[in-house]
């Protein structure tokens, strides 16, 4: 009935026109209730967001950006294949806190090949002095077919040990929480209440809806009369996805009907990312008959990382320390057997 927040993201939504993002939204409204105070975020690449084109998104509908700064050395951009330089990022991010104040957020790669703690330092140090109420990390992933993870894969540059980047991570952390702000999911850092409620949905399970070429959605269908949350994959390749929408109307590539177990499973490993937690009444609303306590409460794996530091069960539901947050890829296969059996 009512779309709470719309995300523009994956690939580059900035070089779309303005009349684009405008067209869309009122596509949205059209569909459905779409309050004047949702959140409307678009991802937008440093090199395709000059003022005059971020006026023209924010005149749209646009109210929130997130930008990929990624890094504020030209070397390290340079070794990424960005279009950007550092200049260009800093005017960027300038541009857009003054069209959007307290709702601008920035993202940053760490983990490198060849970069040290001391650069990431810096480098966050020199983001802390531009940045605005939200920023977003992300340890760099070597995507196959791209020339940087030929050149690791190849010996030319070191890829970073496991001991750095835990380090890397855990001095942004307290570099971050230094500066005000709150450390409210794995990779991302908000103050002054600036979270991502669009993001916040989806570690909070509840339901969404994927549009566009690649795009994941997780909700009940119940305009065709559908009582159960499906898991949807569009189509993937922009061409073919476009030719299934005028051809069908849709293009939706995979349904498939959740089990309980696979919703709670889901529910487990995205709230858990959250500084927040899964509460008992999230929980219960995806399993009425077997509490948190019931599954977790018991002797076995989630008792043992409780003991160890890492998790906390308590009155406010099931959620991860600060030092547990760090560690939750290799927590959650220990939890998911437990939740299985």
């Amino acid at each position: 009935y009512s779309v709470t927040s719309v995300f523009f993201g994956g690939g580059t939504p900035s070089l779309a026109s303005p009349h684009t993002i405008a067209a869309v939204l009122e596509a949205v409204a059209g569909a459905a209730h779409l309050p004047a105070g949702a959140e409307v975020t678009l991802e937008a690449n440093p090199s395709s967001a000059g003022t005059p084109r971020l006026a023209g998104f924010r005149a749209a509908g646009v109210n929130r950006l997130s930008i990929g700064v990624q890094s504020l050395d030209d070397a390290e951009l340079q070794l990424l294949g960005r279009e950007h330089t550092a200049a260009e990022a800093r005017r960027a991010v300038e541009a857009a806190r003054s069209l959007f104040p307290g709702r601008t957020s920035i993202d940053l790669l760490f983990g490198l090949p060849g970069q040290s703690r001391g650069a990431w330092a810096r480098g966050l140090e020199a983001a802390l002095q531009l940045c605005d109420d939200h920023v977003s990390l992300y340890q760099l992933t070597l995507e196959r077919g791209t020339a940087l993870a030929a050149q690791v894969s190849g010996g030319a540059l070191p890829a970073p040990p496991q001991d750095l980047l835990a380090d890397m991570y855990q001095t942004a952390r307290a570099m971050l929480v230094a500066a005000g702000f709150r450390h409210y999911e794995v990779s991302n850092f908000a103050r002054k209440g600036a979270l991502s409620t669009h993001n916040l949905s989806y570690w909070r399970a509840e339901q969404y809806i994927g549009v566009g070429p690649g795009a994941h959605g997780r909700f009940v269908p119940w305009g065709e009369g559908g009582r159960s949350r499906e898991a949807r994959v569009q189509t993937l390749e922009p061409d073919a996805w476009m030719r299934e929408v005028q051809s069908w109307g849709h293009g939706t590539r995979r349904r498939v009907v959740l089990s309980p177990l696979e919703q709670l499973e889901e529910v487990l490993a995205v709230g858990l990312r959250t500084d927040e937690g899964i509460p008992h009444e999230r929980w219960g609303q995806f399993s009425p008959h077997l509490s948190l306590e019931a599954v977790f409460g018991l002797p076995g794996e989630a008792k043992d990382l409780q003991q160890q530091g890492w998790l906390v069960l308590d009155s406010g539901g099931l959620r991860c320390t600060g030092e547990g947050l760090a560690l939750l890829d290799s927590l959650l296969p220990d939890l998911l057997c437990q939740l299985q059996r």
